[in-house]
């Protein structure tokens, strides 16, 4: 199909436009230099969403842009309602959001609720709280194993290699307790059996809603809930795949399911009654669509990466198993598939590999 029969089906009555939209990737920091200091920016993108929309996108995904300290590429979100002084200000966003509007282009914006940079405002509180407080309950505060606590409290490893859990100090100088991050150290993990961290992710996506953004790519979406107990993992197999086979008590909790239905009924609130105005799509490694699925259910998220392709690898016969289980997986629970690829990871011809209801 070309761009025009494209864009004509996607404006077709009742069907939501995602379902034949093509997303391009924008990562801030290189795109485009619109003041010459040596860093892409919001105006640089916004000038050039002209030559984007002229290749034949729908939409424009944008990376994180918030105020963070680096630590992870801006995964590390030390104000999820601000912009980085660096790339420009919420005046230049608007201008963005708007612009892409004249020229038919929709506006995708990373979201990060799986943990804070230890720079946001509720991180400083909670070291400054201690243990106990209603601040460090926001996050994943646990006493150590050991006689002196001296212990991570479990064997979960981060992704970026070593443990996963640091341990600060008390008031009084002495060890205390070990906080989680699954990732960077600077990324400390929120609890998201916190009602309080529920309600603060609801009116994120309000502020930006409300400044026009037509979705949001989850970032971590299978991750933010984690097993009761915390519990050890046990031996993780080497290799992607099998990392992902295994069993974890982080990923993939029933519960993350009721995040979703709440980040639903929002996003739903600001459509247009054709199903689907406002969007989000999960970035969810699990091993198969039967799992993945799940995640975009009619009152849930609208699609999400489908990572067991990257697993295929240029191999007919495991493509063709990829494919076949996403169609019967989807046909079982209404949903809709559509190929791509992530920013992890390096890119292939489509616009991205995803599950979506």
């Amino acid at each position: 199909m070309d761009v025009a029969g494209r864009r004509e089906r996607a404006g077709g009555a009742g069907r939501p436009w995602w379902r034949d939209a093509v997303f391009y990737q924008v990562y801030p920091r290189s795109f485009a230099d619109a003041d010459g200091d040596g860093v892409g920016d919001l105006p640089g993108i916004t000038a050039r969403l002209p030559h984007v929309r002229d290749l034949g996108a729908d939409a424009v995904w944008l990376s994180p842009f918030y105020p963070s300290p680096m630590a992870d590429a801006g995964y590390d979100v030390a104000d999820p309602r601000g912009v980085d002084p660096v790339f420009g200000t919420l005046d230049d966003f608007d201008r963005l959001v708007a612009r892409a509007h004249e020229l038919g282009l929709r506006i995708v914006i990373d979201i990060v609720p799986n943990h804070t940079s230890h720079e946001h405002a509720w991180f400083r509180a909670a070291l400054a709280a201690g243990p106990g407080s209603c601040e460090r309950s926001r996050y994943m505060f646990r006493e150590g194993r050991g006689p002196d606590g001296d212990e991570p409290p479990n064997d979960w490893m981060s992704q970026f290699g070593g443990p996963a859990w640091t341990r600060v100090p008390d008031a009084d100088g002495r060890p205390g307790q070990w906080y989680l991050h699954l990732y960077a150290p600077e990324q400390p993990d929120l609890n998201w059996r916190n009602l309080e961290v529920r309600s603060e992710y609801l009116s994120i996506l309000r502020h930006w809603l409300d400044r026009g953004v037509d979705g949001f790519r989850v970032d971590v979406a299978h991750g933010l809930v984690k097993a009761l107990g915390l519990p050890d993992a046990g031996a993780v197999p080497q290799g992607l795949e099998g990392r992902l086979r295994h069993r974890l008590p982080y990923w993939d909790q029933p519960e993350v399911h009721d995040v979703y239905r709440g980040w639903r009924r929002v996003l739903d609130s600001y459509g247009d009654g054709a199903g689907g105005d406002r969007i989000a799509v999960a970035e969810a490694w699990l091993p198969d669509p039967g799992r993945l699925v799940p995640y975009t259910r009619p009152d849930e998220l609208h699609q999400a990466f489908n990572f067991p392709y990257l697993l295929a690898g240029w191999d007919a016969d495991r493509i063709r198993g990829v494919v076949d289980a996403s169609l019967a997986a989807a046909a079982a629970s209404g949903a809709h598939t559509a190929p791509g690829g992530g920013h992890v990871v390096p890119p292939h011809t489509t616009a991205w590999w995803s599950v979506g209801g």
